[in-house]
């Protein structure tokens, strides 16, 4: 019975939505993830092979759609004249910079900067594709330091329970990262997006290996960043579903972000605050410390859950 639902959806799926592909308009190559913005602060993105699917029968009430991706010019279109195929031409002021980086054979120490672990499911921040959230990370080192892992703390179940039947996901994250301007994040680095899987087969400190992308503290520290692309498939290609529902209430019509798991731990170890959020699909996209200032409601933040307790695992190049 679960089967035939889940091809019933599927059909549902392929009879509602139409898919679309991003491309360069030099180049006439898919560009990969690109941002797909309904302009109501949500949206979806696109895969690795830049298509996305879209669909009035999911979303009503959107009549237009912003598409743009880090060095192109944005792009608005009416959702009744979708081409299949949207162009997006080069920003000249946001050309992507490119880091070359070759890398000498030094000797290095291993520096642990251990994450924030816990199992609390009244202390986790619920991913949403809209959000994304960046940590804070000083040098502290006078040596030259690389990144070699990223520790992320996550919860692979959705329950506060003990339960042996949780459902399987794998799910999509982009990993970023940002200079430090007075305590803020400002502008993001010129590394390569970073597309890692985690699953429920995955542990509760979850360690991502990027050593290869090379990527170095500035003596003004750095911000980390992750957020959510979608759940995949069996093969890891980004799943095309919808990523919000309309719920209608006594007082009116509200939208409501599809969650994602795994489940993000949250604490109140870490003594500074580290933890920023934006909302992505909005036009300014500006990013909010988390702290009371963000809201005076949010249950984390009441309880001093203000931090997403990341970690790293850095190399300290000897000098020569």
């Amino acid at each position: 019975m679960k089967k035939l639902f889940i091809l019933l959806l599927l059909f549902a799926q392929i009879i509602y939505s139409q898919t679309y592909t991003v491309i360069d308009s030099i180049q006439k190559t898919p560009i990969s993830y690109a941002t797909i913005s309904f302009g109501n602060g949500k949206g979806t993105f696109a895969d690795a092979d830049g298509n996305f699917s879209f669909s009035k029968k999911w979303y009503p009430d959107i009549d237009t759609l912003y598409i743009s991706s880090v060095g192109y010019n944005e792009v608005a279109i009416l959702t009744t004249e979708l081409p299949k195929k949207i162009v997006l031409t080069e920003s000249v002021d946001e050309l992507k910079e490119v880091y070359i980086t070759a890398e000498k054979k030094r000797k290095y120490k291993i520096k642990k900067l251990p994450p924030e672990v816990h199992d609390d499911y009244f202390k986790c921040w619920l991913p949403t594709v809209e959000s994304e959230i960046a940590v804070f990370f000083p040098k502290d080192f006078k040596k030259n330091s690389k990144i070699a892992s990223v520790y992320l703390p996550i919860k692979t179940d959705d329950s506060n329970k003990n339960s042996s039947r949780n459902p399987s996901f794998s799910t999509l994250f982009k990993m970023q990262f940002y200079t430090n301007n007075n305590g803020s994040p400002e502008k993001r680095l010129p590394y390569d997006d970073i597309i890692f899987l985690v699953s429920d087969q995955d542990k509760s400190n979850f360690e991502l290996d990027i050593s290869e992308h090379k990527v170095f503290i500035p003596k003004e520290g750095i911000f980390v960043s992750i957020q959510v692309l979608g759940y995949a498939d069996k093969n890891g290609k980004l799943q095309q579903t919808r990523k919000y529902s309309v719920i209608e209430t006594r007082k009116g019509t509200i939208k409501v972000s599809t969650t994602f798991r795994p489940l993000l731990p949250f604490t109140d170890k870490i003594s500074n605050y580290k933890t920023f959020t934006r909302r992505i699909f909005y036009k300014n996209r500006e990013w909010q410390r988390f702290d009371k200032k963000y809201s005076t409601t949010n249950n984390l933040i009441k309880n001093n859950n203000t931090n997403y307790g990341m970690g790293l695992r850095l190399h300290l190049f000897e000098e020569e």
